[in-house]
């Protein structure tokens, strides 16, 4: 889920914005106001906004008295570079759906099949239990039934922990996550740097002076050295840039979160399935360094926990352990499933 809010946002919200800007470029006519002088006609006073408008040179005096200019070009093309921030913005995206998302797909859909079977097989197992002891008129052989089932360790499912050890010692899927978080926090970096450069240089200069003796009409005696000019969509493009900069500095710490993920495991998925006898992945602390492939698949699991049925059911089950007193005499899923299926746990003295 939080991987689409930050597509949703870091992709949508710049192309959203420059529509708007795009619209407002080439919908609304003339996007410079300039004050030409009163003896020109309508067709030289266009002609001083086209000018102004095509070169965007600010004309003025440094401290010195020195004549300076200053360009205002990075406005004209501001809704151009918004376009290139949400094209990279979604290179991170393209990386990760065509290099990892096709094989952590298929792990997910595994693992959450092989999950829900060691599930069933356990209820499975507790029917047959019920249907020994309703047909058999010898309480021992139902106890035999159930010491045999804990001895023999029907809950094994060696493939799925073989299958999340080697999980453990590949790292192309953790590759690909940490390059695919670090190119977002490089974009995310560069857009706020690229806004804050527009905001100290340009931003704040919504009025400039325009020069139009060039060319044919620098002998020109009645046109004035310099003509003030005042941008109109000024405003629009500050509040764009705003909006897009404190939206991307508040994703920065999200991002950085989701990558720090990988720094510790989440042992609160993997504990419910602890109380399957074979499943001890904890147990035996074969969890050491986190930065490997089964944490992002257990990160992905966590995000997807409402596809895989049985951790509901054995948490309720997990609660159930908790709650009880005597936690030495109910240690494993074989006593819960056998008290839930309404026998008697505690095994006669005889």
């Amino acid at each position: 889920p939080s991987d689409r809010l930050l597509k949703f946002v870091t992709v949508g919200l710049p192309l959203f914005l420059v529509s708007l800007a795009f619209a407002r470029e080439f919908s609304a006519g003339s996007q410079i106001s300039c004050f030409s002088p009163t003896n020109f006609t309508g067709k030289q006073s266009a002609y001083v906004d086209t000018a102004c408008w095509d070169s965007l040179l600010h004309h003025g005096f440094d401290a010195e008295g020195q004549a300076v200019t200053k360009s205002l070009w990075a406005l004209k093309v501001f809704p151009y570079s918004l376009l290139v921030v949400a094209v990279l913005m979604y290179m991170p995206y393209l990386l990760w759906r065509y290099a990892a998302a096709p094989a952590l797909h298929s792990d997910l859909l595994f693992i959450i099949d092989e999950l829900d079977k060691s599930y069933n097989r356990s209820v499975r197992l507790v029917q047959h239990m019920r249907k020994v002891q309703q047909a058999s008129a010898e309480p021992e052989r139902f106890w035999e039934e159930y010491e045999r089932a804990r001895r023999e360790r029907y809950f094994e499912f060696p493939l799925l922990e073989r299958y999340l050890t080697c999980k453990q010692h590949a790292h192309s899927l953790v590759f690909i996550y940490i390059l695919r978080n670090l190119l977002l926090l490089l974009f995310l970096a560069a857009t706020c740097l690229y806004l804050v450069f527009l905001h100290l240089n340009i931003f704040f200069q919504d009025e400039f002076s325009c020069s139009i003796k060039t060319g044919l009409l620098q002998a020109e005696p009645h046109i004035p050295p310099l003509i003030p000019c005042k941008l109109v969509f000024f405003s629009i493009f500050q509040l764009i840039s705003l909006s897009i900069g404190g939206v991307y500095v508040l994703l920065i710490p999200v991002v950085v979160y989701n990558a720090l993920q990988l720094c510790q495991w989440d042992k609160g998925l993997l504990s419910v399935y602890e109380m399957l006898p074979a499943f001890d992945l904890l147990s035996r602390k074969m969890l050491t360094c986190p930065v490997n492939d089964l944490n992002v698949i257990l990160l992905f699991l966590r995000a997807n926990i409402s596809e895989l049925t049985s951790f509901g059911r054995l948490n309720a089950v997990s609660a159930l352990r908790e709650a009880t007193a005597n936690k030495q005499d109910i240690d494993t899923v074989v006593d819960f499933m056998t008290l839930l299926a309404g026998l008697e746990t505690t095994k006669p003295k005889h």
